[in-house]
């Protein structure tokens, strides 16, 4: 019963359980009754995103050396007691039930997310 890693507003995966938002902002535009039915998330959880001014420098890295330095900073928030925590929880829980973290973003692997799901496999989570 693992943690799948989404993008928010992709079709739900049969098997993909709870969804967690781990995005600074609710989506613009939709009423809050209306994100689990338009498959954003069932969950909002800001304290898995970066800090505004970690999101403007990853939309703004241009080269795997500024993508690089938004990681790093990324993994120290993360790595204060409530956001920790929370990936400690996480990671339990994935061998227990089955739940999504999901973010906006279109690349994965330009996005929090892909430090997301290193963080929480460092943590022992099943993660797809």
């Amino acid at each position: 019963m693992p943690i799948h890693i989404v993008r928010l507003g992709s079709p739900r995966l049969p098997d993909e359980g709870l969804r967690l938002g781990t995005v600074r902002r609710p989506p613009r535009g939709v009423p809050k009754a209306e994100f689990a039915r338009r498959d954003f998330y069932d969950v909002w959880q800001p304290l898995l995103s970066p800090s505004a001014e970690l999101v403007a420098e990853a939309k703004a890295a241009a080269d795997e050396k500024t993508w690089e330095g938004f990681k790093r900073k990324f993994k120290a928030e993360m790595n204060q007691p409530a956001p920790s925590q929370l990936l400690d929880l996480l990671a339990a829980l994935s061998h227990q039930t089955s739940l999504a973290v999901g973010c906006y973003c279109v690349d994965e692997a330009h996005c929090h997310r892909s430090v997301l799901r290193e963080l929480l496999q460092v943590r022992g989570a099943k993660v797809i």
